[in-house]
């Protein structure tokens, strides 16, 4: 049979491989404390379900693609509480089925691949960047980090030229947890406007910080009336414990929105109607947010004190991972997983990624207490 080549380049999703493992641990009867994914165990705040089950219709019909009025207000109302930026929500606004379909899918509506155009994003990074990037055609160019673990303007004025089409960033990061301040924003918001390209915000873990710190701030913050030139992409499964609801958001230039609307016309992205509806909930509340916020904080901070006392070099400014360096992230990830402790291997997230783990705060924080000193002891 014919077949697309760009999927053989790209192949199958490697975390796909590691959640087969965890389940096939699981089924033999073994104790395993999985920090691999991203999906937190918290209940899900109950005003969530309460008003998805009030909306499920009597006769189920498709959803519209830019999704309903209440969702995309409540979604302008939460950019203007949390940003202190107001935007049109039936111009600059488009719910998602998610976040991952939605960075999956967004090359396709900017790149042109007959003039040669790159998609550029930080090293380590979430794949998914790249893998959009790969499907559509583009030339995807990993640029790599500085000793922060930050994407910089400089760094990426020296590697990519002006047929830059999208630049993903991610703050606070997938994988390392660092965060992008206001000024390295606003320089990587000049940098593409100077190229006439977009910068895409993956913004899913804005809202997840210790208490006490500066919360992490949104390209939104520093783009200006219109966020001309910039897209933020939200998400509610971190935020609100909705990862298997399926709802976010893209947030910003309206004209790239009207592009992207044009594109989700023909892929049927959007959630059910009665999903919308618990989302405009969660998107229209704080509070729930805070008590996950915190949760996530214990767990952070666990894990961190023991490793830090053994000596391991970590990162977790904010967000949802830790980063550790560890020498072979295979050999570790392998011996980890022998212990029932099942991690992910850094160079999933590119070659800078090598030599270090990434453990997602998921488990409950006793589990997190145990798995510290089985990690440490490891290393």
């Amino acid at each position: 049979m014919r077949v697309n080549p760009a999927l053989d380049q790209v192949g199958a999703h490697p975390i796909a491989a590691i959640q087969h493992r965890v389940r096939r641990l699981e089924d033999e009867g073994g104790k395993v404390i999985d920090f691999s994914i991203g999906d937190p165990r918290e209940p899900t705040w109950e005003a969530i379900p309460e008003a998805v089950r009030r909306a499920v219709p009597t006769v189920s019909q498709y959803p519209t693609t830019k999704g309903t009025a209440q969702l995309r207000r409540a979604i302008a109302g939460y950019v203007e509480r949390r940003f202190k930026v107001g935007i049109d929500p039936d111009t600059q606004v488009m719910p998602t089925s998610g976040s991952k379909e939605a960075i999956f899918s967004t090359a396709l509506a900017f790149v042109d691949r007959d003039r040669g155009d790159v998609v550029a994003y930080p090293d380590p990074a979430y794949p998914v960047y790249e893998r959009g990037a790969v499907m559509a055609g583009a030339r995807a160019v990993a640029v790599p980090t500085d000793g922060s673990l930050l994407l910089t303007a400089d760094r990426v004025e020296r590697m990519v030229g002006d047929d830059l089409a999208l630049l993903w960033i991610c703050s606070p990061s997938n994988p390392t947890g660092a965060v992008t301040g206001r000024q390295q924003l606003m320089e990587l918001v000049e940098a593409t406007r100077g190229r006439d390209s977009l910068l895409c915000s993956d913004e899913c873990y804005v809202d997840l910080y210790d208490e006490g710190d500066e919360p992490p701030a949104s390209v939104l913050e520093v783009a200006g009336t219109g966020s001309a030139g910039v897209l933020s992409y939200l998400s509610l499964s971190k935020r609100s414990g909705m990862t298997g609801y399926r709802s976010g958001a893209i947030v910003g230039d309206a004209a790239a929105v009207e592009r992207l609307y044009r594109l989700r016309t023909s892929t049927g992205t959007a959630s059910a109607e009665f999903i919308q509806a618990g989302a405009a909930v969660a998107w229209s509340d704080d509070a729930h947010v805070g008590a996950r916020r915190r949760a996530f904080s214990a767990k952070r901070a666990i894990l961190r004190s023991v490793f830090e006392q053994r000596g391991l070099r970590v990162w977790a400014e904010a967000g949802l991972y830790l980063w550790i360096e560890v020498g072979d992230d295979l050999a570790i990830t392998e011996r980890l997983a022998e212990a029932g402790v099942v991690v992910t291997p850094g160079r999933i997230f590119g070659s800078r990624g090598a030599g270090h783990i990434r453990l997602a705060l998921v488990p409950p924080v006793e589990d997190c207490a145990a798995a510290a000193e089985v990690v440490a002891g490891v290393l």
